[in-house]
């Protein structure tokens, strides 16, 4: 599991106030769901929950009082019922008691922006070298691979292989640093939806 860090504002070497270890994001029943993990709390105060939509600036819309102190993990959830639709991005405000704080990572999710159950972006950048990121999601918890082609058909990796959440925003690394410079295809396979996109390795 990746491990995210917070660290203090004055960027002097104490103790890390939160260590987060998951944030996610997804959609049930037209409410976004939150959820996020902390191994680790020395001081926390609470986290603010932020929204951003496309046409707008972050906004607080919510808080959750942290557990001060402690060195066991502890799960903490936020739902949210957005308005209108398309990419809304949610990051947490975690506070310590002294008033210092710092920004989570962002998560992002798609609300009803999904006419045929799924979205599969193009990989960007594109052409790339060595690495490129392929986002994609589903409008409902849904069985999902994506894997990578050569021109060949030849398959040669395997980037997600498991269910999606529903509405959850999945952002998927691809490296080429090893093979040949040319066309590859990546394939999204889920439920009876498949979606097929190419992108050119370019060394």
């Amino acid at each position: 599991m990746q491990t995210i860090n917070f660290t203090n504002n004055s960027g002097l070497n104490y103790p890390l106030p939160v260590e987060l270890t998951s944030f996610n994001a997804a959609i049930r029943n037209g409410l976004v769901d939150l959820k996020w993990e902390t191994a680790t709390e020395v001081n926390n105060y609470g986290f603010e929950v932020e929204r951003k939509s496309t046409n707008a600036d972050w906004s607080k819309i919510g808080f959750v009082e942290g557990h001060n102190s402690t060195n066991s993990p502890k799960y903490y959830s936020y739902s949210d019922k957005p308005e209108g639709t398309g990419k809304i991005a949610y990051r947490l405000k975690q506070i310590d008691n002294d008033g210092q704080f710092e920004y989570s990572p962002e998560v992002e999710v798609l609300v009803d922006n999904l006419p045929n159950g799924f979205v599969l972006e193009q990989n960007y950048p594109n052409p790339f070298n060595p690495e490129t990121s392929i986002r994609f999601a589903l409008k409902e918890d849904t069985k999902a691979t994506l894997k990578v082609y050569n021109s060949l058909g030849a398959e040669i990796a395997t980037l997600f292989d498991g269910t999606a959440e529903a509405g959850r925003y999945y952002d998927v690394k691809f490296g080429g640093s090893e093979l040949a410079s040319g066309f590859y295809i990546y394939k999204l396979v889920a439920g009876e939806y498949v979606s097929v996109k190419k992108m050119l390795l370019m060394k």
